[in-house]
């Protein structure tokens, strides 16, 4: 299944129809949930399990949708933020609920029984809007990324129980303009991130994320695909690729290249295999891959419109 949000107040979750029959869809709608948020909804996740989906709106509030046999019912509403919710992300147990939003803040919600959630934890260490939360895949980590320019990574001190910034990505080699998304492969490994400076960003993780210090390394940037502001990057778990999505209604692919000298240990390289021009017909502002299926790819443009890709599979090999 997938989900999509919307300036109209609603998530809309769709459903592949596997049937070979010309007339069905191969996407239909199967639920419309509303009437908890009263503006924008910026931000929907499904937690690990797919059990719950987490929305988070401009009303400063985060719903709580329980899936159970295709219906979903409200059975939370988690307030805090003082003003527009931006993102929000799961855990890889699904424990923990990370949100963060105009107020400049980044809070962690823990899961108590009876579907309850806790705030365990508000942070505060960026200077402007906070615009992406997201958890490492395999961690207890978690990274965001702002308005400041900076992107952060917040680990747990194990003694106090504090979480606590282990490292800001902001120095001579980070953004320089608002860092808008940030994903990770599926190794944990490795994290991508884009901005309104037109670059995607490209960070390594060496030694232990649970360790205060340089965690994190620039390995290289990519520069000089999109004419304007870089909304959303997704790399695909499935097929190593990364994928953009800009405000020049444009989505690019890019793929690690491999030569002799990043075989020797030097710095990677990542090249543009694919580009579609005119993918939405104003900005593409999200991007996703199928966490299983590595030929398909979702968009969502504020035009209105969620587009299914499928990805050819020589591109793919």
């Amino acid at each position: 299944m997938l989900a999509s949000c919307s300036g109209d107040k609603t998530v809309r979750v769709w459903q592949y129809n596997s049937s070979r029959d010309p007339f069905l869809p191969h996407w239909s709608c199967v639920a419309v949930l509303d009437g908890m948020h009263q503006r924008t909804i910026r931000s929907c996740e499904w937690s690990p399990d797919g059990r719950f989906l987490a929305t988070a709106s401009f009303d400063g509030t985060i719903a709580i949708w329980e899936n159970v046999a295709g219906d979903f019912e409200c059975v939370a509403s988690l307030e805090g933020h003082e003003n527009e919710v931006k993102s929000v992300t799961w855990n890889c147990s699904g424990t923990l609920l990370a949100t963060c939003g105009r107020d400049k803040s980044v809070w962690i919600w823990e899961l108590q029984p009876g579907n309850e959630f806790e705030c365990i934890s508000v942070l505060h260490g960026h200077s402007q809007d906070v615009k992406m939360v997201l958890w490492h895949p395999c961690e207890d980590v978690l990274v965001s990324a702002s308005y400041d320019n900076s992107i952060k990574v917040w680990i747990e001190d194990k003694d106090t129980e504090d979480w606590v910034c282990a490292q800001t990505l902001s120095d001579s080699w980070g953004h320089t303009s608002t860092v808008w998304t940030v994903s990770f492969d599926a190794s944990g490994h490795r994290l991508v991130s884009c901005s309104d400076d037109l670059t995607l960003k490209i960070w390594d993780s060496r030694n232990n994320l649970r360790s205060e210090g340089n965690l994190w390394k620039h390995l290289c940037t990519v520069s000089g695909y999109h004419d304007r502001t870089i909304f959303s990057v997704h790399w695909s778990k499935a097929s190593g690729l990364i994928a953009t999505g800009a405000g020049d209604d444009c989505i690019r692919i890019f793929s690690e290249e491999f030569n002799e000298e990043s075989t020797l240990g030097g710095d990677p390289t990542y090249k543009m295999i694919l580009k579609k021009e005119r993918a939405h017909t104003t900005d593409v502002n999200c991007v996703r891959w199928h966490p299983q299926e590595a030929s398909l790819l979702a968009s969502a443009g504020d035009d209105g419109v969620v587009k299914i890709w499928k990805v050819a599979s020589e591109i793919l090999h």
